[in-house]
């Protein structure tokens, strides 16, 4: 077989799964198995391919077609134009927390802060972070022993074991420290919201990481309560907030003593992430 017909055959089966990006993906997942960049996949339509490849591509079109995410399917997504080990045990990291990433490195470039990721999951955010600022050191915790595995695994493969230590910690058990800014990407989706989402992400992605509460806020205030005991006098606390969620956290933030620095809207518009000083 040659590698259009074997596209082809993969995105009609994605196709009628209903997945949107049925060609693309299976570009993305033959170029994968054939160690080859996307562009030679297109650019090759001819070139034959093994049976065992034709094989290994059928498994992966088949875990597609049942909507989990493609992350998942090759273990990796991009994000700060680096390459980020995931799987089931964490969420994926979206463009819009490269927003978060990008206000706080353009805020803290030139300093030396020492900062926490609460909920660190893949680790991305404060590795990100720590990519751009040499001079940063930071703490990433989760509650779940399995995505600290995966985000110590991306700290390894980026080289930042030096500058980021990661933990199987509640928020609450976070005592005796000083930060100067905490990054947060906290679930933030109501409870009863949940059912709503995308087959991809209701099905395959970690509903703790979801799951806010009743309000979505559950977490979100905990994390603001908690930060005013743990942030240095004018430190500074980044948080990505849910979609419609600005006013009520402004307000959270307010009563708690904090100033509101700087606001990041998405690619909708919509407000995003919050900087807040206390």
């Amino acid at each position: 077989m040659i590698i259009s017909d074997l596209l082809n055959s993969g995105s009609k089966v994605l196709k009628t799964s209903k997945v949107q990006t049925h060609q693309l993906d299976s570009e993305i997942m033959l170029s994968c198995l054939l160690k080859k960049k996307r562009e030679h996949v297109i650019t090759n339509p001819e070139e034959k391919v093994s049976k065992n490849t034709i094989n290994n591509f059928n498994k992966l079109i088949s875990r597609r077609s049942t909507k989990e995410p493609l992350a998942y399917i090759l273990k990796n997504k991009e994000f700060w134009s680096k390459n980020f080990f995931v799987n089931k045990n964490t969420l994926i990291p979206r463009p819009e927390t490269e927003l978060l990433c990008d206000i706080v490195i353009k805020t803290i470039k030139n300093n030396n802060p020492y900062i926490l990721d609460i909920g660190t999951g893949t680790g991305c955010i404060l590795l990100s972070i720590l990519s751009e600022v040499e001079k940063a050191k930071g703490m990433g915790i989760d509650i779940s022993k399995k995505a600290i595995e995966v985000a110590k695994k991306n700290s390894n493969n980026l080289g930042l074991n030096k500058r980021a230590k990661f933990f199987t910690k509640s928020l609450e058990s976070i005592e005796n420290y000083k930060f100067d800014l905490i990054v947060s990407n906290p679930p933030y989706i109501k409870t009863s919201d949940i059912k709503n989402l995308s087959d991809d992400v209701r099905k395959f992605e970690p509903k703790i990481a979801l799951d806010g509460g009743k309000d979505g806020l559950d977490v979100i205030k905990k994390v603001i309560y908690k930060s005013k005991t743990i942030l240095k006098e004018l430190g500074l606390l980044a948080l990505e907030i849910g979609h419609g969620q600005h006013y009520k956290v402004s307000q959270i933030l307010k009563d708690q003593g904090f100033k509101e620095e700087l606001l990041v809207t998405d690619y909708q518009d919509n407000i995003r992430c919050i900087l807040a000083r206390f």
